[in-house]
């Protein structure tokens, strides 16, 4: 039901869009229609021209002026508010409805009689959401997940690690990442972030940009149970803390 909703919503977007282009072009200003058919007419010339000096020139001057014009254009606008619109109204719902993280074990069958332990993650690289752990005990799988828009919670209280290294790698364009580690388990951090803060435990770097910061614990070598934690983010704060 959700999933018709937002496809009949971009439809009527995409409709409101369409009749509005046809509507500035045929009563609004009528010099749309002159430079797209200016525009078209450079494009295909250029293009028979092409790979002249003259045919590029044409074929160049033409996608220049075709992007100028739809640039220029009501209707590009409009889609880019609605867009704008979508895109904070997906944000909102994530908050309110975060999607939980939570692995699980698949049991499959080789051709021979020795059975086959295939992990599987119900992970899922989304675009826009919030995602977090469960609030109850899970089994551990590493975790390699990428992003959109939307927070990421991971908190490794309510999970056994398994001993040697285990991995974290979470990816995301817009959002904050917050990792939970408890007391007895050593860590290495590695983060990149165009704009924002980082928090490791009692250590705050302030908002700054373009930063790459690497950490470890002092005794991450010798531990037998270790994090492994990668991390981009292109706006958004890390916070790595005890629990």
């Amino acid at each position: 039901m959700l999933d018709k909703f937002r496809t009949e919503r971009f439809s009527w977007i995409l409709l409101i869009g369409i009749i509005m282009l046809l509507f500035e072009m045929s009563f609004y200003d009528g010099g749309v229609v002159f430079f797209l058919i200016l525009a078209i007419g450079c494009i295909y010339a250029g293009r028979k021209r092409l790979p002249k000096s003259s045919g590029k020139i044409l074929f160049w001057s033409g996608i220049i002026g075709l992007s100028l014009t739809i640039l220029n254009t009501m209707a590009f606008r409009f889609f880019l508010l609605a867009l704008l619109v979508m895109v904070i109204l997906k944000f909102a719902e994530s908050k309110k409805n975060p999607n939980r993280i939570e692995p699980h074990l698949v049991q499959t069958l080789t051709d021979g009689e020795e059975p086959v332990y295939i992990k599987k993650s119900t992970i899922q690289n989304v675009w826009f959401g919030r995602q977090q752990t469960p609030g109850h005990v899970y089994e551990w799988n590493d975790i390699n997940i990428q992003g959109g828009i939307g927070d990421t919670v991971i908190d490794l209280g309510n999970t056994v690690l398994p001993k040697g290294t285990s991995v974290i790698s979470v990816r995301q364009i817009l959002g904050n990442i917050v990792i939970m580690v408890p007391y007895d388990i050593e860590v290495s951090i590695h983060h990149n972030g165009l704009a924002g803060a980082v928090t490791i435990f009692e250590s705050v770097e302030p908002k700054s940009f373009n930063q790459s910061i690497y950490y470890q614990s002092s005794e991450y070598d010798m531990a037998p149970q270790k994090v492994k934690i990668i991390t981009a983010l292109a706006v958004g704060d890390l916070e790595v803390k005890r629990v």
